[in-house]
């Protein structure tokens, strides 16, 4: 099987290459983590939140994943700095995510739905850890790019009991 390149974008090379927001948080309000370890794409966000405002002051990822992986999550810590997590959560679609680092090869499509998924999982996670009650607009059940973080998440527990030695299950 021959691996041929996939057509990334300029855009999105300059975010492989030189990544905005990358690195660990230490003061982080929340830090939330999705991904597929079997496949490769992980990513860990890193919010600061201004608690007062409920907006997010600073964003920051690590990733251990392909070029859209690193890409996405530049973008999405781009767009959200500034934002309340309302309008985050609102605003932020893997679509738009798409859309403004310039279009992703359609197999790649999951890294700007992960990334979502791993916002969406942050901020409901904030109001969990903060004993905060869940606000109106944060719906009950979880969104596709929630699930799909999930379900990634999922199989790679799954693939990875399937390849322990039986003396290890």
């Amino acid at each position: 099987m021959s691996r041929i390149p996939l057509p990334y974008n300029p855009k999105v090379m300059d975010l492989f290459r030189n990544p905005k927001n990358l690195g660990k948080m230490e003061d982080a309000t929340v830090v939330a983590v999705a991904g597929n370890p079997a496949c490769g794409d992980m990513i860990t966000f890193y919010l600061k939140i201004d608690e007062a405002n409920q907006t997010i002051e600073k964003a920051q990822f690590e990733s251990y994943g392909c070029a859209a992986n690193i890409a996405t999550s530049s973008i999405v810590t781009e767009m959200i700095k500034g934002l309340t997590l309302e309008q985050t959560w609102t605003d932020i679609t893997w679509k738009k995510v798409t859309e403004e680092i310039g279009g992703l090869p359609s197999v790649k499509f999951h890294c700007g739905v992960l990334a979502v998924g791993a916002i969406k999982r942050a901020i409901r996670q904030y109001f969990t850890q903060k004993g905060i009650a869940t606000p109106c607009w944060l719906p009950h059940d979880f969104t596709f790019e929630e699930k799909q973080a999930l379900e990634e998440e999922e199989l790679a527990k799954t693939l990875s009991k399937r390849q322990k030695p039986e003396a290890e299950k």
